[in-house]
C-alpha cells in the first residue's frame, strides 16, 4: 500500500483538533501545521498524537497546506489526505479516499458534497462558485472548495501553487486540469454546526475566488487563441 499521510491545517482550533486527530489516526499517521495559532492548537495536537510543524505567524490555509506537502515529501509519502480541523470533514470517511486512491481514481480525489444539506447563504453561493469555475476552465466541476482530498505525490511535484489562502484549493483544480493531470470524485458527508464560525471572511474570500476564477478564465482564452 501506498504510505499515505493525513494533513491537517490548523488555526486556534485548540477545542476541536484533539478529536480530529484521534480519528484520523485510526487509519493514517498524522501532521498538523499549526498556522500561527495562540490558543495552544499544537500542544492539543501532540498530545492526541500528532506530529506538529508550527508557523510563528498566521500566513494562510494555503501557506500551511504547502508547508505540509513540502514535509510530506521531504519524508519521502506517496500521498497526502488533507481535512480540516474544525471537525467538518469526518476521518471515519478516510476510507473510501484510501480505496478510490488503490482503484487508480485519480492524481487528485476530492471529496463530493451535497449542497442541499448546506446552511444558508453557503448552499447557494457554493454551487455558484462551482458553476462559475466550471464555465472558467471548460470542464465541469462538482464540488471546487471542498478542502478533503488525496493528492498523490505525482500532482505534488507537478503542481505549481501560488495562492496562499482559501483560494489555493481552487487553484489546485484549475492546475491539475491544466498539467492533464487526473481529477477523481468520493462522496462525504456534509457537517455544518459544529459549534464555531468559519474562518473564511464572506467578501475578502469571495472577491479572492472571483479573481482566481478571472484569471483562470482569462489564461483558458489566451491559450485558446
Amino acid at each position: 500500500m501506498p504510505r499515505v499521510l493525513a494533513l491537517i491545517p490548523a488555526w486556534n482550533e485548540a477545542p476541536r483538533i484533539g478529536r480530529v486527530v484521534e480519528g484520523a489516526r485510526r487509519f493514517l499517521p498524522v501532521l498538523v501545521v499549526d498556522d500561527g495559532s495562540t490558543d495552544g492548537t499544537a500542544d492539543v495536537a501532540r498530545a492526541a498524537g500528532a506530529m506538529v510543524v508550527q508557523h510563528p505567524r498566521n500566513q494562510g490555509k494555503g501557506a500551511a497546506l504547502k508547508t505540509g506537502f513540502a514535509w510530506a515529501l521531504e519524508q519521502g509519502y506517496d500521498a497526502v489526505l488533507t481535512l480540516d480541523a474544525d471537525g467538518q470533514h469526518d476521518p471515519a470517511e478516510i476510507p473510501k479516499f484510501l480505496n478510490a486512491l488503490e482503484a487508480g481514481a485519480g492524481d487528485i480525489i476530492i471529496g463530493r458534497r451535497q449542497f442541499r444539506r448546506m446552511p444558508w447563504p453557503r448552499w447557494w453561493s457554493t454551487p455558484l462558485g462551482t458553476l462559475l469555475l466550471s464555465l472558467a476552465l471548460g470542464h465541469y466541476i462538482p464540488d471546487n472548495q471542498s478542502g478533503y482530498r488525496l493528492i498523490t505525490r505525482r500532482a505534488l511535484e507537478t503542481l505549481r501553487l501560488t495562492s496562499t489562502g482559501f483560494e489555493m484549493e481552487v487553484e489546485m483544480i484549475a492546475e491539475a486540469i491544466r498539467l492533464g493531470l487526473s481529477i477523481g470524485w468520493v462522496p462525504i458527508r456534509t457537517i455544518y454546526g459544529i459549534g464555531k464560525s468559519s474562518y473564511f471572511h464572506p467578501i475578502r474570500d469571495t472577491l479572492r475566488f472571483l479573481r482566481m476564477v478571472w484569471r483562470i478564465g482569462t489564461r483558458r482564452r489566451a491559450a485558446s487563441l
